[in-house]
């Protein structure tokens, strides 16, 4: 047996004398202790004071010991396969002895010190941890009992997989039944550590678990009214995860269940509520949802609403009485980081517009500065998602307490009335229908309530609307709703400010061109805001720029608009410093103007293609430091470069030609080849959209490098990453327009990876579509090396295809495609009627390509006969017999 390591005196006292410095609010001694600890690193027994004083030295104050084992813990954290054996071991069962102490502080710190070596891999290293553990449990001191549970309990949180896996001799098998007897422990915190502990485990349906679920669900129910919160809370967290994971066990008490949880979610404690309410969000998410809850829907709706209103604490947080603050300048640290989306090429469909995978931008988020979940958000999601469940069957419920909220004296319950009408708009709205001519103006009206909480969620009700008011003649609702949300642009509090911007691009999108006539008046307000605006709300007008660009298109491009819009937004770009962040929304602003305003841009484009060829290079450059020396030099943000080659390709897609002479003075060539071949897969998205644009304004320039380009394009056609792979075949397309038969030596890299992705299940429409028309493209430009498979394709081809416009890239994709058939007329002949089908799709094709469709379905027809072709086609349904009959005789 070896001998006690003792500290030696004068050592002890230098720590000690260390540890009350560190608690000084002095910054520069606070300093001086980093780097004495850092020189104490050096000695190997160093560890060994600090645990000494954290378990042994009972004569000290329990902050500084705690303090010991904390900083103890930071350099296991840092330096733990450094420690000697005989260090780690004395550490190890000194904590071991110690989990018990009568300290809660010093028994928490003990098990964040224990977790902390468990997770550097030593719980394979440690093999004795958790049946010691496990063992103490048992222990009739409770101080010990709870010591081990809480450890146990971060040893679940932090290890999960590892203890469900074979390297531990599955421990969970012994520790998971040990867990489900304490649920009946006296103590409310022992209770509540055991099921903490199952929990861990639901998720991932743990087969130690699995096994014992009946009993672990009976338990649960045993402790429904445990008075204990915290015990309330993981009961409800473990209904929820449940109900995900293991739905047929909890079915035949689903009644009950649902009793319990409606309870539940008023609970006093807001944070036992806000568990509780969580469950109406997965449930909706089950296909039981509407059986099981339909009989309780008259008592769930007035609980979610009524947890629908600001808490007193919200408002306090909010600062609701402060109406006025937009002189005040914002707090840096509530400036969320924003993320571009980089650009992706899309197809225009029948209908309006280009349809955007479903944007889940007008979610709850209007007042994100509170602690961000909290029970109004999530009664609010959940009646969001039940209203989409339930239909209008849901309004049953609603109407009646609506009318009392929405016309209410107190402004916190309107307000929250406001906020149910905002929430069910989705689901409810064809029930709403009839309502909305009275509800409309009335929440226009509380545009202009006295209490700035009320405007700023009128703004995103009404903007969950949008869709309806639109659909009406302009004057009734349209105009008025667009003079007052202009109004809340310029509003005195910040708060409303941003709501009524998200709002206003929201109505945006939705008015598109209906926007025309106001469009002086728009430009007035937006460019004045830019005055007016503190930093984060400036973020925010940038996007309502943006999409006003995007929505009235070339309409914008009109001298008197463009003087008022452009110096204001190049002051601010001239402000900005290449490393500031807020040129991300800026650029993304001008790329949508630039876009809009084609020719009008002219004037202003040279000095911002210069820049965005800056960026793109410093970041190139930066990264190369990086890569070879990463000490010395740290990574670039790449968003930089990212954000500005998709400005780049909103130039050269608005400025189209004019855009020549700017590439011919400049490297963005060279540049594009290194960012194509960047790591990060939203470098190259953005390349690939550079280069499909700039091969549609200037292929001059491209053509040289196509040669370096092709394999480059072809090794990227890989639909994991959906966005890459669509950007990289539409620009393949866009090539092969532009080289005619000379593309013929690049067929081989490209054609079987876009045949399998157009043959992939589930693979997203944006991708099939441009998949589709770069095949046709190809085989377009080399029928000779496309058409021999085109049995392999014609189907998937002609399915992706038949619902995008008459435009010019459908256009050459169909005479691909018929080209294609003339040289292998066989690799049609099975899938016959989806070519038809995609013909009939045509509203107006141009003469020359009707011609060649006349002549393949006349060919057809002759080929099989008179009466074969009868029988063939009564197998189409009736409008596609007349389409084919009327436009192409047969």
């Amino acid at each position: 047996m070896e001998c006690e390591w003792k500290p030696d005196e004068q050592g002890l006292q230098q720590i000690l004398q260390l540890l009350k410095e560190s608690q000084s609010p002095d910054t520069s001694t606070q300093r001086s202790v980093q780097q004495r600890l850092e020189q104490l690193n050096q000695y190997p027994d160093f560890n060994n004071y600090l645990i000494f004083v954290l378990t042994k030295l009972k004569s000290e104050d329990e902050p500084t010991r705690s303090l010991s084992g904390l900083i103890l813990k930071n350099n296991v954290k840092a330096h733990y396969q450094n420690f000697p054996n005989g260090v780690s071991d004395f550490i190890k069962s000194e904590c071991l002895q110690n989990i018990g102490d009568s300290s809660p502080l010093i028994r928490a710190t003990v098990g964040i010190l224990i977790t902390t070596i468990a997770s550097k891999g030593e719980l394979q290293n440690w093999p004795e941890l958790l049946p010691k553990l496990c063992l103490l449990l048992d222990s009739e001191d409770y101080n010990t009992c709870e010591g081990a549970f809480g450890a146990l309990q971060k040893i679940c949180e932090d290890s999960a997989e590892i203890l469900d896996s074979d390297m531990l001799d599955r421990p969970l098998n012994i520790m998971i039944p040990k867990f489900l007897q304490f649920f009946k422990h006296n103590s409310p915190k022992i209770r509540s550590h055991a099921i903490a502990c199952v929990n861990q485990f639901i998720i991932s349906r743990t087969q130690a678990l699995m096994l014992h679920i009946d009993p672990f669900i009976e338990n649960l129910f045993a402790l429904a009214a445990d008075e204990e919160p915290e015990v309330r809370k993981n009961v409800c967290r473990a209904l929820v995860m449940l109900l995900e994971v293991r739905l047929d066990r909890l079915l035949p008490h689903m009644h009950n269940i649902i009793e319990y949880m409606l309870q539940r979610t008023q609970d006093q404690d807001e944070n036992v509520a806000l568990e509780a309410c969580e469950f109406w969000l997965t449930l909706a998410e089950q296909p039981v949802c509407k059986d099981v809850l339909c009989g309780h829907l008259s008592q769930l709706t007035p609980v979610l609403v009524n947890g629908m209103k600001y808490s007193e604490i919200d408002i306090i947080l909010l600062k609701g009485d402060i109406e006025e603050d937009e002189a005040i300048p914002d707090n840096e640290q509530d400036i969320r980081p924003r993320f571009h989306r980089s650009r992706t090429v899309a197809q225009q469909h029948e209908g309006d517009g280009i349809e955007e995978e479903e944007d889940e931008e007008d979610e709850l988020d209007d007042d994100d500065t509170i602690s961000d979940w909290n029970l109004r958000k999530c009664s609010a999601a959940a009646l969001d998602v039940l209203a989409n469940v339930f239909r209008d069957d849901l309004l049953l419920h609603i109407l009646p307490l609506l009318k009392e909220l929405l016309f209410h004296p107190e402004w916190v319950v309107k307000e929250s009335g406001i906020l149910v009408l905002g929430a069910i708009a989705e689901g409810c709205m064809q029930g709403m229908i009839p309502y909305l001519p009275e509800l409309i103006p009335h929440l226009i009206q509380c545009l202009s309530d006295k209490k700035a909480l009320v405007r700023s969620i009128t703004c995103w009700t009404l903007s969950r609307y949008a869709h309806w008011v639109v659909s009406q003649p302009p004057d009734i609702y349209l105009k008025p709703l667009m003079t007052e949300l202009l109004k809340r642009i310029l509003d005195s509090n910040k708060r409303v400010q941003e709501a009524a911007c998200s709002a206003f691009a929201t109505l945006e999108e939705e008015a598109c061109t209906e926007l025309v006539p106001y469009l002086a008046f728009i430009l007035d307000t937006l460019v004045f805001a830019f005055s007016k605006y503190q930093h984060k709300n400036l973020l925010i007008l940038y996007d309502a720029i943006g999409t006003l660009a995007d929505s009235v298109g070339h309409h914008l491009n009109k001298p008197e608009y463009i003087q008022m819009l452009m110096p204001p937004l190049i002051q601010k770009w001239n402000q900005l410093k290449d490393e500031d962040k807020d040129l991300f929304p800026l650029l993304e602003c001008l790329s949508s103007v630039a876009t809009a305003l084609q020719s009008g841009f002219l004037p202003y484009c040279e000095p911002v293609y210069q820049r965005c060829v800056n960026l793109v290079q410093k970041t190139l450059a930066q990264a190369m430091l990086h890569q070879s020396q990463p000490d010395q030099y740290e990574a670039p943000d790449k968003d930089f470069m990212i954000v500005a080659l998709d400005l780049l390709s909103g130039l050269a897609e608005g400025l189209g030609g004019t855009i020549e002479q700017l590439v011919a003075r400049s490297n963005i060539l060279t540049l594009m080849y290194q960012c194509m071949q960047d790591k990060m897969p939203e470098v190259r998205q953005s390349s690939f959209a550079l280069l499909g644009d700039l091969t549609k304004a200037c292929f001059q320039h491209v053509k040289p490098c196509i040669a370096d380009f092709m394999p480059i394009l072809g090794t990227n056609l890989n639909p994991e990453l959906i966005s890459v792979c669509n950007n990289a075949t539409w620009a393949i397309g866009e090539i092969s327009i532009q080289m005619g038969p000379e593309m013929q030596p690049y067929i081989a890299m490209v054609l079987h990876q876009l045949v399998e992705i157009i043959n992939r299940p589930n693979t997203p429409k944006t991708l099939l579509e441009n998949t589709a028309i770069t095949i046709g493209r190809l085989g377009y430009v080399c029928p000779q090396e496309v058409a021999p498979m085109l049995q392999q394709f014609i189907r998937p081809w002609c399915t992706s295809l038949r619902n995008i416009r008459d435009n010019e890239e459908k256009d050459s994709a169909f005479r691909g495609i018929c080209t294609m058939i003339s040289v292998n007329p066989g690799g049609v002949v099975q899938d016959f009627i989806f070519f038809c089908d995609a013909v009939a799709s045509w509203v107006n094709p141009k003469d020359d390509l009707r011609d060649m469709f006349c002549k393949i379905l006349h060919g057809f027809k002759n080929q099989v006969g008179e009466e074969n072709w009868r029988r063939f086609a009564d197998q189409f349904p009736m409008p596609l017999k007349e389409r084919l009959a009327t436009f192409y005789g047969v």
